[in-house]
């Protein structure tokens, strides 16, 4: 089956408002097996918007609808729907007293008027409750064809949808679509789609997609079948293909698991203790650490050495290292590492040091230049890299590039006794 998006508010037109409602249908009607091939935006406008959904019903099966529910004037989306399906509007009591009941529990207890609007709807649609607001979702099946509405607030239409609209496409289309994400650090886009050319070339079903990240490259296998468990064995051994030829750069096949949420589970499991010494991302990766729940367990000190008195006075850098080789280098970056184990008396330290720009770089050392190192045990790993593209952006990649480094680093270590 064919569905198709229409996301209608002026307000998206003009990018007051990101229309976040798209990407989160677009990813559960994927899940469900529809196939997707047209998205729109369209204003408060009841002509352009009737024009809009007349031509999806001609290519499409499904059409969902969301935003234009409201109570006021410029909420047009169900008047026009019903225009275009020929339905006459009719009061909907249920709909009513649910309206009446949400403003009996509201701060706000004086009804408008305009709020009754929401309880007209198209003559025999499927009303859909809105737990969470006043304006009901709506079905609109005509001509085998299923139009369908939903308030434009997240949190009012993603409930809605898990609840209601999920189990009646699922209904239309019983085929089930499952996925596994499998996550790669420490390679770049080009050369992982180069690694799996020939999976792609030769891909039914299941099917790869990959997705380059900062500093990452996640590949989607999905399988289609008459269930999951059948879907789940379709894809099993393409998985186990991709960690086969990516290795250890293959960090979880968990889709909400991130990187530093592996890191800091394999210093829980070796029973090692971590410290962070920064320069130019002043912090980055320490925040990305502790968003992990649990880190207290294993993160000790974070240290941020903007300055070159700060790297002396807090990590020891000697003076002569900064002299000779300046804050960027990997003599420097060994030293913060070594040096922050040492003084925390932690397992692990990991090192940031670089030039983030836009100014500051030198044909020597141009902006983009960043050397990360990792002091573990005594054994000292430093890399240099060479990042392209904004402040904000090379000071992303190294983050990313240092816990991967960190990664790599505790992978090699023996568990603490």
């Amino acid at each position: 089956m064919v569905v198709e998006l229409i996301a209608v508010g002026t307000e998206l037109l003009l990018g007051n408002i990101v229309n976040t409602n798209a990407a989160y249908l677009s990813r559960q009607c994927a899940a469900l097996g529809l196939s997707m091939y047209h998205q729109s935006v369209v204003g408060d406008n009841g002509e352009r918007l009737a024009e809009t959904l007349r031509m999806a019903l001609d290519r499409s099966d499904v059409v969902i609808l969301s935003g234009g529910l409201g109570p006021t004037q410029d909420d047009l989306t169900k008047e026009t729907a019903a225009k275009v399906c020929g339905l006459p509007l009719v009061e909907d009591r249920h709909s009513r007293e649910r309206i009446e009941e949400y403003f009996k529990n509201s701060q706000f207890r004086i009804i408008t008027d305009n709020n009754w609007k929401q309880a007209m709807v198209p003559k025999g649609a499927i009303v859909v409750d809105n737990d969470n607001g006043t304006a009901p979702g709506l079905i609109i099946e005509k001509d085998g064809k299923s139009v369908i509405l939903l308030p434009g607030p997240p949190n009012e239409l993603i409930p809605m949808f898990e609840k209601d609209i999920y189990p009646y496409l699922h209904k239309l289309q019983p085929d089930t679509i499952s996925s596994v994400m499998v996550k790669v650090c420490g390679l770049g886009e080009s050369y992982v789609e180069t690694q799996i050319r020939d999976l792609i070339d030769q891909q039914t079903n299941p099917t790869i997609a990959t997705y380059a990240k900062t500093g990452e490259v996640h590949m989607r296998v999905t399988a289609k079948a008459a269930d999951e468990k059948e879907a789940k064995k379709l894809i099993k051994p393409m998985v186990k293909e991709l960690k086969k030829r990516f290795g250890n750069n293959v960090y979880t096949t968990d889709e909400k698991m991130t990187l530093e949420e592996t890191v800091v589970n394999l210093l829980k499991e070796k029973g090692f203790t971590l410290t962070t010494a920064e320069s130019c991302t002043g912090g980055l990766l320490g925040a990305r650490l502790t968003n992990v729940p649990g880190v207290s367990e294993v993160y000790k000190q974070g240290f941020i050495t903007y300055s070159n008195r700060a790297k002396r006075k807090l990590l020891d850098v000697k003076k002569n290292t900064l002299k000779m080789y300046g804050a960027v280098s990997d003599k420097t970056a060994k030293e913060m590492a070594k040096n922050g184990a040492f003084i925390t008396g932690s397992d692990v330290c990991v090192s940031i040091t670089g030039l983030a720009g836009p100014e500051g770089g030198t044909p020597d050392k141009p902006v983009g230049l960043v050397y990360i190192a990792c002091c573990c045990h005594d054994r000292v790993l430093v890399n240099e890299f060479h990042f392209k593209g904004s402040r904000s952006k090379i000071r992303e990649y190294a983050v990313v590039r240092a816990l991967t480094l960190l990664r790599e680093a505790i992978l090699e270590e023996e568990p603490r006794q």
